[in-house]
């Protein structure tokens, strides 16, 4: 398996999916699933992080109703 910090968040979500699927499907062994739920849990932390970090950017992206760059937060609009 890939190093989680190697992954991109596209690549880390699609092994997330992967990961579930076969946790649901009931076929594996209690190590197999250990193993497996403790991946998804690593590729789950790397997404939310990479998430984390692009909604900063966004943030500090943000535009004043007057044209000018102002720091702003999703979270303030919910």
């Amino acid at each position: 398996m890939t190093e989680t910090s190697d992954l991109t968040f596209e690549q880390a979500f699609a092994e997330l999916e992967r990961v579930v699927a076969q946790l649901e499907s009931g076929d594996l062994t209690l190590e197999q699933s250990l193993a497996l739920f403790e991946r998804g849990t690593a590729l789950a932390r790397l997404c939310e992080r990479r998430l984390d970090e692009a909604e900063q950017k966004v943030a500090q992206l943000s535009v004043a109703p007057d044209g000018t760059p102002a720091f702003s937060s999703f979270r303030e609009a919910e």
